[in-house]
């Protein structure tokens, strides 16, 4: 057994953990970084799958993003604006597609001022909610307790208006069906962006891409690690109590005063704790899930639709893929489309073969972008549902009632033990910047604490131990 002895021991070597263990060394605390996979990024990866490179994970950076922004300043890292030139298509209940240019798609008049209406109302009850506390709402129970698909059919009986805002949340964000998680969850998602129509606008949440891809961001802040980065070490137990914290990884242990546990709240309790976690915590993880998403790239040798005057973005609640968009590379002459398909779309697909499956996204594509869409040179389907290290995509969310029952409980430490990843951010929210705002703050707090009071962590562990 090979045994390390640092101030902070980082479990988890995505953007979370490798922020904040930058930011304590830059301080000139001793650390070491754990990941129980044979990579660096977590939920960010970039890959070449049959020679071409696709971002199998995240990958877009919008204005608002000031804090990932600034990471990629320090990083040296350029971006790219996304092909954003030329119509949208819509497809409707009717199942024709569509062409029109701004935000709100071609629909009766009713339907559109009945969209515009709801997104004000959204706006409104946005700019009410602290995306850092969204249970101290003065209507947070309420909010808490209905879900975001039956508030919505509260507010209108116009099904085409109803199902295209919901997709804003749930299929394209939440990755859940709009009946399983609460309107004060919706209203953190869009929080956390800014506004409900930071989410509806396309060109602002889907801004811009990085050369070379997002995986950078992790992978250069792991070579300023250099060795205290250990790969294909899962944790398997995290001893904790009044003298810090002791970790386990096959052959390694780690010895610390401090602990950061950086991995998706589903993952929590793939960890053995020695003494167990309160239990109020250990309630709180089996209220918080993962969404299901298959993100699929296509590559054609030329970006056809480019020709046909189209910008790549397109959209609809009633098809397969529920959204789709140029994903071309930087200077590449080839072009690409990115789509999704979420929740119970993508449960149908998964009990389908894979040629089946195959065939299914890429109808769905044609539906948009005509017969040509049929028959890409390279086919890709991110499947993050499989990966044993994350189980799902984008992020964690609480299932009716639990952001109010648990939503702050999250962000306590528990002893020498602190949690976080994008899944608890505030702003940036299940995003990259979230998670190196994440890192940032529990950088910070394990500093303060160590700077102010050397014994708080004891008195900390103390009481929650009690609590249990």
């Amino acid at each position: 057994m090979n045994h390390i002895e640092r101030d902070v021991v980082v479990i988890g070597a995505g953007a979370a953990g490798l922020t904040a263990a930058t930011r304590l060394k830059a301080a000139g605390r001793s650390v070491v970084v754990l990941e129980a996979r044979d990579r660096i990024g977590g939920r960010l990866w970039t890959d070449h799958i049959e020679g071409q490179l696709f971002e199998i994970g995240g990958q877009w950076v919008s204005p608002d993003q000031t804090a990932l922004i600034q990471t990629l300043d320090e990083l040296g890292l350029e971006t790219y604006s996304r092909f954003r030139e030329g119509e949208s298509v819509y497809i409707g209940t009717d199942g024709e597609a569509k062409r029109f240019t701004g935000d709100i798609f071609p629909a009766s008049p009713e339907t559109e001022a009945e969209i515009e209406r709801l997104i004000a109302v959204l706006d409104e009850l946005v700019e009410q909610t602290d995306p850092a506390a969204p249970w101290e709402h003065p209507r947070a129970t309420e909010f808490d307790h209905v879900s975001f698909r039956a508030w919505l059919e509260q507010q209108s009986d116009d099904t085409e208006a109803v199902d295209n805002i919901a997709l804003f949340i749930a299929d394209a964000m939440i990755t859940k069906p709009a009946h399983s998680f609460s309107l004060l969850q919706a209203l953190l998602m869009a929080a956390s962006a800014g506004s409900f129509s930071h989410l509806v606008d396309a060109d602002f949440i889907l801004d811009k891409r990085v050369v070379g891809g997002l995986q950078q961001v992790p992978l250069r802040l792991a070579e300023g690690l250099g060795d205290d980065v250990i790969l294909s070490h899962p944790v398997t137990s995290l001893a904790w109590g009044a003298d810090g914290v002791t970790a386990v990884a096959g052959d390694v242990s780690v010895s610390a005063r401090h602990a950061v546990v950086a991995v998706p709240p589903n993952l929590y309790n793939r960890i053995d704790y020695v003494p167990a976690l309160p239990r109020l915590r250990q309630q709180m993880a089996q209220h918080q899930s993962l969404g299901l998403v298959i993100k699929v790239h296509a590559t054609y040798e030329t970006p056809f639709w480019r020709a046909a005057g189209l910008s790549g973005t397109a959209f609809s609640p009633y098809q397969i893929v529920h959204e789709a968009y140029d994903n071309s590379n930087h200077g590449e002459t080839r072009g690409t489309l990115v789509g999704f398909v979420s929740d119970e779309k993508a449960d149908a697909l998964f009990r389908l073969t894979a040629d089946e499956r195959k065939a299914r996204i890429l109808e769905s594509l044609a539906a948009y972008y005509g017969p040509e869409a049929l028959n890409p040179s390279v086919y890709y389907e991110s499947d993050w549902a499989a990966e044993e290290w994350t189980q799902g995509a984008y992020a964690a969310s609480f299932d009716l009632g639990g952001l109010t029952r648990y939503g702050a409980l999250q962000l306590e430490p528990v002893g020498p033990v602190r949690f976080g990843t994008s899944d608890l951010a505030a702003e940036g929210y299940q995003h990259v910047d979230g998670a190196i705002r994440v890192g940032w703050r529990l950088a910070d707090e394990i500093l303060e604490e160590a700077g102010v009071n050397q014994t708080a962590t004891t008195a900390t562990a103390t009481t929650e131990g009690d609590a249990a």
